[in-house]
């Protein structure tokens, strides 16, 4: 089975505790304090491997954490930082906070590393805490504790096309004639269990990668058969070709099996039924109609192309009509010129472990005709984010939002271009 789904338990490593001890030599009666810093516990890193293509790695083992720091020793020795801790995940692996659901980041684009949870630092030894007073301090500082999360992976595979139908309309031999992929091919239903992924290359054009999307069925929105397991892999791409049995081989006809598809895609995720579609009629090579018959590749144009849905006659076989299809696909997308989706984080680790429950207050100064909030909670906030940077800036509105201090604000009547303070500093209030 394809594994394109996990969820796992990671922790950070702990801090060691700084080390209480004192100079004890002959002819040093009264040494001074000589403890050592505790190590630096392990960090928790994702990385992009290119090898990776599933997450089957992460559905054996659940539970991973990096190396805890060794406490401090005597004659100021430092003790041994823990080991970083590295989770190897394939390109356009999505990362959610298993509880809430909220993306901490998407292994994709230019996210190639990215530092999951700080190791706690280490603690401070009794040397650092003489002074004239106190020469021989009896205490020291303990390590930071161990920052630890529940993750969702999903993999949603990167690719500018993607291919749908229903089970062994051609999918795969398409693939395989116009890219280096090479995904198994028969004749059964669900053949295709994981995704492929292929370059396809164009004379005097710039080529773009095309994933098979495995065969879906009617119900598949609704989680029949292998449908969500596969469903979210289209969500990346930025053009869909939509191919069908002209030829009706397994019984079906093709005008209803356009329809039906488009129906579970918009089902799952409505965005998707509006991506620009091609429809890729196969199998002409098969077609045998008889007298009155109407053929069924102009059924489909009669159908779809009124709709702006052009439709191709191919023969994925033979390779007939296969490349002006592509040379088609590649002008859709000079003329969409988007990125890939890439997921925007909602959730962040760094910040989390450091907002405590504390109150805080939400009142008018009408002299000042300015909204004020503050307490322990907020001061904190503010004192341990870069509100100059962007990603400091996302924290500080997602503070507001999530400890219900924005709710608070409206509830008190609060409007746009109003006034915020929050110790000396202030903000323009906009929904």
């Amino acid at each position: 089975m394809f594994a394109d789904r996990a969820k796992i338990y990671v922790r950070s490593g702990k801090g060691g505790d700084g080390h209480v001890s004192f100079r004890r030599e002959k002819y040093v009666p009264s040494g001074g304090p000589d403890g050592g810093d505790g190590g630096n516990g392990g960090s928790v890193f994702l990385e992009v491997d290119e090898g990776l293509n599933t997450l089957s790695e992460y559905r054996h083992i659940r539970k991973y954490h990096a190396g805890d720091g060794q406490n401090g020793g005597t004659r100021n020795c430092r003790g041994k930082s823990g080991n970083d801790l590295v989770l190897k995940v394939p390109a356009g692996t999505v990362v959610k906070e298993a509880e809430s659901g909220k993306v901490i980041v998407d292994m994709s684009g230019d996210n190639k590393r990215f530092l999951l949870l700080a190791g706690g630092r280490g603690g401070c030894g009794n040397q650092h805490y003489a002074t004239s007073t106190m020469q021989a301090p009896k205490y020291a500082q303990p390590g930071q504790p161990a920052r630890e999360l529940t993750l969702s992976l999903e993999l949603k595979v990167i690719a500018d096309v993607g291919l749908v139908g229903f089970p062994n309309v051609g999918k795969s031999t398409l693939l395989t004639k116009v890219s280096n992929a090479r995904p198994q091919i028969a004749n059964y239903h669900f053949t295709t269990l994981n995704p492929h992924l292929g370059v396809v290359d164009l004379p005097d054009a710039d080529g773009f990668v095309m994933a098979d999307i495995p065969g879906l069925i009617e119900g598949a929105s609704e989680g029949v058969g292998l449908g969500f397991e596969f469903l979210r892999h289209i969500e990346r791409t930025r053009v869909i070709i939509h191919i069908v049995d002209a030829a009706g081989t397994e019984g079906r006809d093709p005008v209803e099996d356009v329809h039906t598809i488009n129906k579970e895609l918009e089902q799952y995720n409505s965005s998707m039924a509006k991506l620009p579609q091609v429809i890729a009629a196969n199998k002409v090579d098969m077609i045998f109609t008889e007298d009155g018959e109407t053929d069924p590749v102009e059924r489909l144009k009669k159908e779809f192309e009124p709709k702006g849905i052009l439709v191709y006659p191919i023969s994925a076989i033979s390779g007939k009509g296969i490349r002006e299809l592509l040379y088609h696909v590649r002008h859709m997308l000079d003329e969409i010129n988007e990125k890939p989706v890439i997921f925007e984080p909602e959730f962040f680790p760094e910040f989390m472990f450091q907002i405590s429950d504390e109150p805080y207050t939400v009142t008018y100064d009408e002299k000042a005709c300015e909204f004020v909030v503050e307490g322990p909670r907020i001061e904190k906030m503010l004192g341990y984010t870069n509100l100059e940077s962007e990603k400091g800036f996302m924290f500080f509105q997602n503070f507001l939002k999530i400890n219900g201090i924005l709710e608070q604000l409206e509830a008190q009547g609060i409007k746009e271009g109003d006034t915020v303070r929050m110790y000396g500093l202030s903000f323009d209030y906009y929904k």
